[in-house]
């Protein structure tokens, strides 16, 4: 999906059935580009290319729009996520892998990790939101343990987590190697000697 351009303008009512769908993907595109703080019913209505009364009638406050936009890319990450697991062969090397999923956070899917974060953090003030935030957790710590095991994948989930809000903010990135052996050692547990 793509977070940048216009969503192009459509018909009205029955004729344009996906319309409360795409001012949600335009509210992601909108966060993708200006932050949490740009987010305006105007900003989104303007960047789905339809009438600033559609996104009152769809969605009367902005915390409604951000809930299904929440929803929505944390839909989109989970499916991604699943797809990226379900091409892993079993005996992957867990930590390889799981490296390359952070540097394609960072690098082709980069506005879709910076969505995801900018609603994260933006929970923590907005009650409304934090469902679809857990669901996005619970999702990524199922998946890691469905590999490993149930406490493992809760370390997983939160050094994935960790090292991506870490490397959007960091210059230069992590290189890969570095983050790959961050991901080998919380597979492996500590060694005797950091005991």
């Amino acid at each position: 999906m793509s977070t940048r351009g216009h969503f192009g303008r459509r018909g009205r009512g029955p004729t344009d059935p996906d319309r409360r769908e795409r001012i949600a993907n335009a509210a992601i595109a909108v966060v993708a580009e200006r932050g949490i703080e740009g987010v305006t019913h105007r900003a989104v209505a303007a960047a789905a290319g339809v009438p600033l009364g559609s996104t009152t009638y769809h969605f009367a406050t902005l915390d409604d729009l951000l809930v299904v936009a929440l929803h929505t890319a944390a839909d989109h990450n989970i499916a991604r996520l699943r797809e990226w697991e379900r091409g892993l062969r079993p005996d992957a090397d867990l930590a390889v892998a799981l490296a390359d999923l952070v540097v394609r956070g960072l690098t082709e899917e980069r506005a879709q990790t910076v969505v995801e974060y900018e609603l994260y953090v933006a929970a923590l003030h907005r009650p409304s939101l934090r469902r679809a935030s857990v669901g996005w957790d619970d999702a990524l710590v199922e998946l890691f343990a469905s590999r490993t095991d149930d406490v493992t994948g809760q370390l997983l989930a939160a050094t994935f987590c960790g090292l991506l809000m870490q490397a959007l903010l960091a210059d230069p990135p992590p290189a890969h190697e570095g983050v790959e052996a961050i991901f080998r050692r919380a597979l492996r547990g500590p060694t005797p000697e950091s005991l």
